[in-house]
């Protein structure tokens, strides 16, 4: 079993929990045809997989913002107890927890109506400026850093 937490984005607790017990893969992104749908600006429409291996849980990224952790970009690594990934350089937190059980599986998005969370008025200014932020036309976007690296196509 694998548990998913979503985490508030300016604080470490946890928004809204998911939890799946024998699926071979679950998927996470903007797309509703994902297991776990985040809608985000810098999160793709299918930006992450977890697949349940014989040898343990791994994390595959697709997207095209990158999945990070401890502030690292990762392609494919294994699934670590606890471990927290960001989707996307500025994107939202979730924590991964194996085996951990009597969590309610959720398959709606974390922020329908239906499963709004209490949350003071700073938070909820926090939370709508995160999620407000405006897509990416992937047309008119180009991505330097540092070393020179450019990345235009974002397919």
């Amino acid at each position: 079993m694998i548990t998913l937490t979503l985490l508030h984005p300016t604080q470490s607790v946890s928004v809204q929990s998911w939890s799946f017990e024998s699926e071979a893969v679950v998927r996470i992104g903007r797309s509703t045809d994902n297991d776990i749908i985040v809608y985000s600006a810098v999160v793709s429409r299918h930006h992450v997989e977890l697949w349940n291996n014989p040898s343990g849980w791994e994390i595959i990224n697709f997207g095209a913002n990158g999945t990070y952790v401890n502030d690292e970009p990762i392609t494919q690594v294994p699934v670590v107890d606890g471990m927290i990934i960001r989707l996307g350089n500025s994107g939202p937190k979730i924590r991964l927890e194996i085996g951990v059980g009597n969590v309610e599986i959720k398959k709606k998005s974390p922020f329908s109506k239906r499963s709004r969370m209490k949350m003071t008025v700073e938070e909820e200014e926090a939370m709508k400026s995160f999620l407000s932020r405006p897509p990416i036309n992937k047309e008119d976007s180009i991505i330097e850093n540092d070393n020179g690296f450019t990345q235009t196509d974002f397919e």
